[in-house]
């Protein structure tokens, strides 16, 4: 999966980013690598989702796949 970051200068210096396709995914790093570092972090963050609330039957079943 390919997915767009926008990179932006941070006015008191740095960087922050933001990923559009995954609405409040945003980082900042004082450097550019470690912003790419950052953004790596943030938008596995926030695809990661707690199964523990989701209801499961018997029936179901659980997939991690990687993308």
């Amino acid at each position: 999966m390919k997915l767009k970051v926008v990179v932006h200068e941070a006015e008191e210096g740095g960087y922050w980013a933001e990923v559009p396709a995954i609405p409040g995914c945003a980082t900042q790093g004082d450097s550019f690598d470690e912003l790419l570092k950052n953004i790596y972090e943030a938008v596995e963050g926030c695809l990661s989702v707690d199964i523990k609330d989701v209801v499961i039957s018997g029936k179901d079943k659980v997939l991690e796949i990687a993308v």
